[in-house]
């Protein structure tokens, strides 16, 4: 059985984290942090498939929670997007600079943040389907590395 895919939601104002969730439950299982410390701990224990992450937070921003998590290797790939009421194009370039995938400007539209959640997903699991191909190879399997590469294609 596969396990569910988890979304760690980060926000330090409780009606957001409610939002969020009323958005996402539906579809995944959902975790929250109400700041940075917290997400940290949450995706040392037990890594999200995803975090959504608010960028003004009290304590460790958004910006240096996702620096942080780029710059440990087992979590460098873990997608990161940033939800954040700031929406000058210079916050979105930090953002992108500190490692994030995507930004989602806040009021957030429910439709917007599960396209979202969607395709950064979508394209995770891509990338460890070609990771493990290449190991594949690596390994001296290429037969099986083009019939997963095969698979993942269509």
């Amino acid at each position: 059985m596969n396990e569910p895919i988890t979304v760690l939601v980060v926000d330090d104002t409780p009606e957001n984290l409610d939002l969020m969730k009323a958005i996402l439950s539906p579809h995944y299982k959902v975790k929250v942090a109400i700041n940075g410390e917290a997400a940290l701990k949450l995706a040392a224990a037990s890594p999200p498939d995803i975090i959504l992450l608010d960028v003004m937070m009290p304590g460790i921003d958004g910006y240096e929670v996702c620096r942080r998590l780029k710059a440990d290797p087992a979590k460098a790939t873990l997608p990161v997007v940033l939800v954040t009421a700031l929406s000058e194009t210079s916050d979105e370039g930090r953002g992108f600079a500190a490692g994030a995938v995507d930004y989602i400007s806040k009021p957030v539209s429910g439709p917007v943040v599960l396209a979202r959640v969607q395709t950064h997903l979508a394209l995770s699991r891509l990338r460890q389907a070609v990771d493990r191909a290449i190991g594949m190879i690596d390994g001296g399997d290429s037969a099986a590395a083009g019939r997963l590469l095969k698979d993942i294609s269509q």
